[in-house]
């Protein structure tokens, strides 16, 4: 073991119970200040509570199978690292689903809690399933690798995934794996065989490895013989015949699978992460190998403080996850042509990021049908506040203390291991509460409360956005909607005035008690009712085209749905 004492340069550093290490291995320089409690003295699982900043966030760690304080090593700022993808094919659903729960938890940390997160993901662009997709396809692995990243990140763009601080490819960072490695294998935890191959010693850490998952009865990586226990992992594999290779101090080959992620995290944030997050099926073998060739490397106790992992995305009826080799995928272009990145990112929302989520046609109407809800509140609030919707006297009063419930709830849900369904519950309770009260009159008596509409509308458009759903739809609006929308206008404006025409009621004859009925005061000329028809019609008939009219007394008001897409407008 590699002792840190002989790098401590700072007597005050010390002092304070830090050292600080400079690594300088082929090209690979860090700098970073690692607590003295790091030191690997310990033998066993036992996670450690971090120092820092206590968030106030109970949050679900892999590593200890239950919620725990999310403490940071600095206040208000988190280090996030998440294993992206392996470029040699179409990401589908099942890999989006993953990588938009994250996103929301993110965006939660940020516009809720306040903390800064520094995310770093890296892109794996040379693996077994590149080089075999690039031979079908007999084109170079690299150019095979830069489309499919492209066509990655074109898709989390249309999804509103926000983009990691950094991205970082495997095969530009080659020279720092090979240093990587050889750190391992000169603190006693890796060996280099005759063919040509670096595997990880797993013995070497005896009953540490194995903090994700109980590995009774696990196998270890097969195709490869040369390695002296079965749950050994490959750090470096010698080349064949026809595949790209890098020079090593062990010949011609290419990094394992493992280190990438540990090089390029480390790389990032040095010895010690706040957070690991990927798919529940990475957790074993890719994340516990990480956590043990990064503890090998930095000889800490503890390389990342919380793992999480979101659960699999199935088709209904299937209890397989949503995978490529099973064929059982739905490409994120192909849903984005059926449904919104709204509607995807609601359906998430739905349930909680580590459950398996079942995804159908219904479960997605669901979706779509919670975004309706919440569009038609938003359509009769404006349409209130703008005075177009008139309505008896309401319990102001009970709205603001609904409003002040529902954010109390909304932020304790999301403090309690980011518990999405209980907080859009209680968003669709506050909807439901305005809902109520928001009952169309033919005449309004007293006075009116616009301000706490306003609010709850505010609020619910907020707290959305934080989620990542943009319910005003700007960014997904088409170039000629603005045209559109004043056509519609003009039309909704002209069907109004034809409307306040034919309800104009009849001239009334001399007074005649026997049939001086309520119905007969408000009767229309009959000579036009046919215009009040034809009305009635034009409404019936524009719906089912996304061009939805609600009469409000003699007044209209028109929203237009483009699958999902709305925009409320009066007239």
């Amino acid at each position: 073991m590699r002792n840190f004492l002989s790098f401590i340069t700072n007597q005050n550093l010390m002092n304070s119970g830090f050292s600080m290490r400079r690594g300088i291995q082929k090209g690979f320089v860090k700098l970073s200040l690692v607590s003295r409690r790091n030191v690997c003295i310990r033998a066993d699982k036992k996670w450690l509570k971090p120092v820092g900043y206590d968030t106030g966030i109970n949050m679900y760690n892999s590593l200890t199978k239950q919620k725990e304080p999310l403490v940071l090593a600095q206040e208000r700022i988190a280090t996030w690292y998440s294993c992206g993808p392996t470029v040699y094919d179409h990401a589908h659903l099942g890999h989006a689903c993953s990588y938009v729960r994250f996103d929301i938890l993110q965006r939660i940390l940020t516009r809720v809690f306040g903390v800064n997160v520094i995310h770093a993901m890296v892109i794996t662009d040379i693996d077994d399933k590149i080089i075999q997709r690039s031979l079908e396809e007999n084109m170079s692995p690299t150019v095979l690798a830069r489309m499919y990243e492209e066509e990655f990140k074109r898709d989390m763009r249309a999804l509103r995934v926000l983009p990691p601080a950094v991205y970082m490819r495997v095969t530009e960072n080659i020279h720092p794996i090979i240093a990587f490695i050889e750190r391992i294998i000169e603190n006693g935890h890796a060996y280099a065989t005759s063919q040509g191959n670096v595997y990880f010693n797993t013995k070497s850490i005896a009953n540490r490895y194995g903090k994700l998952v109980n590995l009774g009865g696990i196998v270890g990586e097969l195709g490869l013989q040369d390695k002296k226990d079965a749950r050994d992992f490959a750090l470096w594999k010698a080349s064949k015949p026809h595949e790209p290779y890098w020079e090593s101090p062990w010949g011609k080959g290419r990094p394992g699978w493992h280190i990438e992620c540990s090089t390029v995290a480390s790389s990032v944030f040095g010895s010690q992460l706040d957070i690991h997050s990927g798919g529940i099926d990475l957790a074993f073998p890719h994340h516990e190998n990480e956590i043990a060739q990064s503890e090998a490397y930095h000889q800490c106790e503890q390389w990342g403080n919380y793992f999480l992992h979101s659960g699999h995305l199935h088709l209904k009826g299937s209890v397989e996850k949503m995978s490529k080799s099973l064929k059982n995928y739905v490409t994120i272009k192909d849903f984005l042509s059926s449904y919104t990145a709204n509607e995807f990112r609601l359906f998430c929302l739905l349930t909680k990021y580590r459950s398996a989520i079942e995804y159908s046609d219904a479960s997605m109407n669901e979706a779509r049908s919670t975004l309706s809800s919440i569009s038609a509140f938003s359509h009769s609030a404006q349409a209130y506040m703008q005075g177009h919707l008139q309505c008896q006297p309401v319990d102001e009063g009970a709205l603001w203390k609904s409003l002040s419930a529902a954010q109390a709830s909304v932020r304790t849900a999301l403090a309690d291991d980011f518990d999405t369904p209980k907080a859009v519950d209680a968003i669709m309770g506050l909807i439901h509460q305005g809902n109520c009260q928001l009952q169309a009159v033919n005449k309004a008596d007293g006075p009116r409360s616009p301000a706490v509409f306003g609010a709850i509308l505010s609020y619910v458009r907020e707290v959305f956005n934080d989620f990542g759903v943009d319910l005003l739809d700007r960014m997904e609006a088409h170039d000629s909607s603005g045209i559109l929308n004043n056509v519609v206008e003009e039309l909704v404006h002209f069907r109004s005035e034809v409307r306040k025409f034919a309800l104009s009621v009849e001239d009334q004859t001399p007074h005649n008690p026997q049939s001086d009925t309520a119905s007969q005061k408000s009767r229309p000329r009959p000579d036009r009712v046919p215009l009040l028809k034809t009305c009635d019609d034009l409404r019936k008939n524009l719906a089912p085209l996304g061009v939805h009219i609600k009469d409000r007394g003699t007044n209209s008001t028109w929203e237009i749905t483009r699958t999902g897409r709305e925009e409320t407008r009066k007239s």
